[in-house]
């Protein structure tokens, strides 16, 4: 009798051991799933998508943080001399354009020539969803919708990329660092009285006449930090670069300036107009970070995490104190693969 029990056990853990195989073993090719996408669309995928391409810059760098062996392309091409902050699976990719006005068109039989698995696409404020489906449609590939409008779209995105990837800690991770960020950085700004805010300028072009609205979510960061950006209008295009003139900035009297473009800091500086400005007058002019991605926009992505804290430090470093290297040592490792030196911190720094 002891024996059938025995043998009635190793039997039932026989059978447990292999229904748990069965659950944890790797998709074979060809199997698929229906997943609910951030579009809220029910859609078919391959169980194990192998080769993804992120069709916009803010999707394919999300990609990149969560699946970058995955990748079967990028969208626009990676700075040369930041080759060392780039993940090694990432640095000889493909450049195959965008579908979201950012680097060269989308080539759509240059994309099937990849033989991507699946696309994943930007579910923008100005994206036109049905023209997107309808054109990856014609290369009979799945493209599901990932929607990134504001930061806090990010803890979401990387939540939902870790179900299709099953890489749930490692998202999971991600996600909770992105909502720690802004919960502690809109608590420390949250009571400074509207007028008491410091009023911010962002200069996008070389010439610095070319900026976004303060509603635009081109300069979400700089809101969220507490900043009072002084160009109030509302955004019409997905691009934003609206056009103002010197004259204009000097009027509404920016107390910083942040800018992408280190000409446009020896232009500003050696202008009798610009002289005006007030930033400028005080030497308050502050080359945003991006190496190897904006930590601002342009593309818009989860840097915005880290940038926004350098921001909150950077506009009110008694309410939101900050070790900026230790945060970026700590940030670069989770969401971009690398370990940087006190080297590479001065540089991006620069």
């Amino acid at each position: 009798m002891p024996s059938t029990r025995l043998f009635a056990r190793n039997r039932f853990l026989c059978a447990l051991l292999a229904l748990l195989a069965l659950a944890t073993a790797p998709a074979r090719a060809g199997e698929t799933r229906e997943i609910t996408d951030m579009a809220g669309r029910k859609i078919v995928i391959p169980a194990d998508p192998r080769r993804v391409f992120g069709a916009a810059p803010p999707v394919a760098v999300t990609l990149y943080a969560i699946a970058p062996e995955r990748l079967i392309g990028i969208n626009v091409p990676l700075r040369g001399d930041e080759k060392s902050l780039y993940r090694k699976e990432a640095v000889d990719l493909p450049v195959l354009g965008s579908n979201a006005g950012m680097g060269r068109q989308l080539n759509l039989e240059e994309i099937a020539a990849m033989r991507p698995d699946l696309v994943i696409a930007w579910l923008g404020f100005y994206q036109e969803k049905g023209q997107v489906e309808a054109s990856f449609a014609k290369i009979n590939v799945p493209v599901i919708f990932l929607k990134l409008d504001t930061l806090d779209d990010y803890a979401d995105a990387f939540a939902f990329l870790g179900r299709v990837f099953g890489r749930e800690a490692q998202a999971n991770e991600m996600a909770a660092y992105i909502r720690d960020a802004l919960a502690r950085v809109r608590k420390a700004t949250a009571d400074i009285p509207p007028a008491e805010r410091l009023r911010v300028y962002y200069a996008e072009s070389p010439d610095g006449l070319a900026t976004d609205c303060d509603k635009s979510f081109h300069t979400e960061p700089i809101l969220i930090a507490g900043g009072d950006n002084i160009y109030h209008c509302e955004q019409t295009s997905h691009v934003g670069m609206e056009k103002i003139s010197v004259e204009q900035i000097v009027a509404l009297k920016p107390s910083l300036i942040l800018t992408q473009n280190k000409g446009f800091i020896a232009l500003a500086k050696g202008s009798a107009l610009w002289r005006n400005v007030e930033a400028v007058k005080n030497g308050r002019i502050v080359d945003v970070p991006h190496a190897p991605f904006n930590w601002l926009d342009r593309p818009p992505s989860y840097m915005r995490a880290l940038g926004v804290q350098w921001l909150a430090n950077l506009f009110y470093p008694a309410r939101f104190p900050l070790d900026v290297k230790a945060e970026t040592k700590k940030f670069y490792r989770l969401f971009l693969g690398v370990d940087i030196s006190d080297a590479d911190f001065s540089r991006i720094m620069e």
